[in-house]
């Protein structure tokens, strides 16, 4: 029997600039409730996807931090965060809603090679 192939989402934008935030935590829990073996990767604006005290209300979507807790329940657990982006971004790792494990320039290489799938959002 074949080892399931790994997928790599790649979380890039900010929370509530469009829907793509949303789709890509929606496609990463389909993909779980059918077993398939997921890594999450936030870089960029994605990063502060992983802020708490989101307040969408006042836009017609709903709040992306209440979601990611949810994602142990699904079996993904390998979330990754790349250093730099919450550096540059000023986001201290002790006050985000997940724990992550931050990667350098050369951890967030290795993540790609390690993964036969990777899907951009």
């Amino acid at each position: 029997m074949s080892r399931q192939a790994r997928i790599l989402l790649v979380l890039r934008h900010s929370p509530y600039s469009s829907q793509i935030a949303r789709e890509a935590l929606d496609a990463a829990l389909t993909a779980a409730a059918f077993e398939v073996p997921i890594s999450l990767l936030f870089i960029n604006d994605g990063v502060y996807q992983l802020l708490p005290g989101q307040q969408p209300e006042q836009l017609p979507a709903k709040n992306i931090s209440k979601t990611l807790p949810a994602l142990a329940l699904y079996d993904i657990d390998q979330v990754y965060a790349a250093q730099v982006c919450l550096k540059t971004r000023g986001l201290p790792l002790d006050q985000l809603v997940l724990d992550v494990e931050v990667l350098d320039v050369n951890g967030v290489a290795a993540l790609f090679h390690q993964h036969q799938h990777i899907l951009s959002f």
